[in-house]
């Protein structure tokens, strides 16, 4: 059976096209029919340079057009809500970046709006869809490490160490800036996928650069997001986690995912700096014996990969959110993984405020919320 493309429009144009408009246009199944850019001169001249026919100064425009089916959005989190909102209320299929929006009553809301209007909605947690990792899920749903005892999580980068880096939305915390958002909310989707759901959870975050200077007018501006974070976790298995993550950390070790075990022990990283999603390997241990590398096998291995590591994951997600697109039905990771995450992000900002340990409630409760 030989199927249309998609008509995708796509939302964004700083990561959008880096991977978005890339990545739809290498999938067989989505075609660009139309571009968004409140600057309309800007929208055309990117319009005209990957070669989309239409360029719109509004969402609502957008989502006007017949042509247009889905659309990819990967604007900071501020504008999230405003803008999923009305793609969904359109009843337009929606991939949408992380994290979901600024809050998880935002987020909830979405959700409901995706049910209500048959929309099939699509999280980028593309951690789901890279080889080693996929083989890591593999091998602690076969028993490797046995009954699990710790799982630790460093994630320390140094994308914002530079205390010259610019003052923009990453600075502040209302516009959902800061390293919670920015990879926190990665984390808190792959340990409910690899693990359990959190029961509880504690977390303090910190601001360690507390100004930057505003390109627009050359000021030293306050610095309130977070760009540092210690976080522990309750499973629902009572396997506690610890997580320390940080964009400020000149040479930190990159982003490992460590587990611990009473037959054995595997160990998930990677230390690219430039890359988050390139040079992911995994070493394994039991019965005490020394770490190996463990081989990832061929048959999870991306059919192409590209200079961006970001760009192969992203084509399976796009892969993902066809295929819910074609079955009429949200696949994982969907809207359910974004309010999931978006909610401990939600906590753990209320342990940093209150300085206590936070019950994480049921998310189907949470989900139906009025």
């Amino acid at each position: 059976m030989v199927h249309s493309p998609i008509g995708v429009a796509v939302v964004g144009t700083g990561f959008g096209q880096k991977i978005h408009i890339p990545g739809l246009q290498i999938h067989p199944r989505t075609e660009i029919v139309a571009v968004h850019h409140r600057d309309l001169e800007k929208g055309r001249a990117i319009a005209q340079t990957h070669a989309i026919p239409r360029v719109c100064q509004t969402i609502e425009e957008l989502v006007a057009l017949p042509e247009v089916e889905a659309v990819a959005l990967s604007t900071p989190p501020f504008l999230h809500y405003d803008m999923a909102k009305t793609v969904l209320q359109a009843g337009k299929h929606l991939l949408l970046e992380k994290p979901t929006a600024l809050n998880v009553r935002e987020a909830v809301e979405l959700y409901q709006l995706a049910q209500s209007n048959g929309a099939i909605a699509t999280l980028d947690f593309e951690f789901r869809f890279v080889p080693a990792w996929q083989r890591f899920a593999e091998l602690l749903a076969e028993g490797y490490v046995g009954q699990k005892r710790l799982v630790k999580v460093d994630w320390l980068v140094s994308g914002r160490a530079d205390a010259n880096k610019p003052w923009n939305w990453y600075a502040r915390k209302e516009q959902g800036g800061g390293a919670l958002g920015a990879i926190g909310s990665h984390c808190f989707d792959y340990l409910a996928w690899l693990f359990a759901p959190a029961k509880r959870l504690s977390g303090r975050l910190s601001t360690t650069i507390s100004t930057r200077v505003d390109p627009t007018d050359g000021k030293a501006k306050p610095v309130d997001a977070d760009d540092t974070c210690c976080l522990v976790l309750e499973l629902a298995d009572s396997v506690l986690c610890q997580m320390a993550l940080s964009a400020v950390t000149y040479q930190g070790r990159g982003h490992w995912v460590e587990v611990y075990g009473d037959r054995g022990t595997l160990i998930l990283g990677s230390d690219n700096q430039s890359d988050y999603v390139h040079g992911f390997r995994i070493m394994g241990s039991q019965n005490g014996q020394a770490l190996q590398e463990l081989k990832i096998p061929e048959r999870l291995a991306f059919p192409q990969t590209y200079e961006d590591g970001r760009l192969a994951p992203f084509i399976r997600v796009v892969d993902r959110w066809v295929e819910g697109i074609e079955r009429e039905r949200s696949l994982t990771p969907s809207l359910r993984e974004g309010v999931y995450s978006q909610l401990l992000m939600d906590l753990m900002h209320q342990s940093h405020e209150t300085n206590t340990w936070v019950e994480v409630p049921d998310l189907e409760t949470v989900l139906t919320q009025p």
